[in-house]
């Protein structure tokens, strides 16, 4: 939405008596790691006994009130641009299953690790309508927030949307999350495939992503101009997805 993180503190989860302290130390180590890249500080923590190992940050920032970008705010005329690969909850999915290869694994948790920060940064310059993170729901879950109240409707096409490339096979193999089925369902009455779109694919589309990258609408004239800074600043994947086009109906349209 624009903010800059400035202080943070650990939320921690851990079955202590189950467990060594060794693999809490590496998590909050790596929770560290990503807070000085963000150049955030640590203020502290709360932690739980619990059998379940959870892990989360709870950041304060700042951010100029006149320049808040909500999810809201959708323009006719403007092109969409996504800044990361879809498929991480399918890999996510084969990883515990054992089935993918230490290459795959790596390269994934290195995707989900980039932080977006580099891609706020960069869209500052360029006339923003609406932001969204992509997480949880899947691509097409936090599109259609971006899309319901907006008075309107959205094109994309999927040929042109960033894939990991072995989401689609592990998808095939049937490693697809129950979230992405809860996402589908949830959503399905406003999003329209055409016939040419495989199963898998819309699969992937609700596919619930770990941090995700960001859905930009951005003024069409200006749509070129960020995607190559995007490019030209180090962001892998990022690609043109869509259009907003103008209509009161608020559907997606999948071509």
């Amino acid at each position: 939405m624009g903010g800059v993180p400035k202080t943070a503190m650990n939320l921690v989860a851990f079955p202590g008596k189950e467990m060594d302290l060794s693999i809490l130390r590496a998590i909050i180590e790596g929770g560290i790691d990503k807070l000085k890249e963000a150049e955030v500080v640590l203020m502290g923590g709360h932690s739980v006994e619990d059998k379940e190992i959870k892990f989360g940050l709870s950041v304060t920032g700042i951010i100029h009130p006149r320049k808040i970008l909500a999810k809201k705010n959708l323009r006719p005329g403007d092109r969409l641009i996504l800044t990361k690969p879809l498929g991480t909850g399918i890999i996510n999915t084969a990883i515990k299953a054992a089935m993918a290869p230490a290459e795959l694994c790596n390269r994934v948790t290195r995707i989900m690790a980039t932080l977006n920060r580099r891609s706020g940064e960069i869209m500052e310059k360029f006339d923003i309508s609406a932001c969204t993170d992509i997480t949880g729901f899947g691509l097409l879950g936090h599109l259609a927030e971006m899309v319901c109240g907006s008075g309107n409707s959205v094109t994309i096409n999927s040929g042109d949307i960033p894939l990991i490339p072995e989401a689609i096979d592990f998808a095939n193999m049937g490693f697809v999350p129950a979230g992405a089925y809860n996402n589908r369902t949830f959503r399905e009455e406003m999003i329209t495939f055409n016939p040419q779109v495989p199963r898998t694919l819309q699969d992937i589309l609700f596919d619930p992503q770990t941090s995700g990258g960001l859905l930009i609408s951005v003024q069409e004239n200006q749509a070129e101009k960020l995607l190559n800074a995007l490019k030209e600043g180090g962001v892998e994947g990022v690609a043109q997805i869509g259009e907003i086009v103008s209509g009161p109906k608020e559907k997606i349209e999948i071509k």
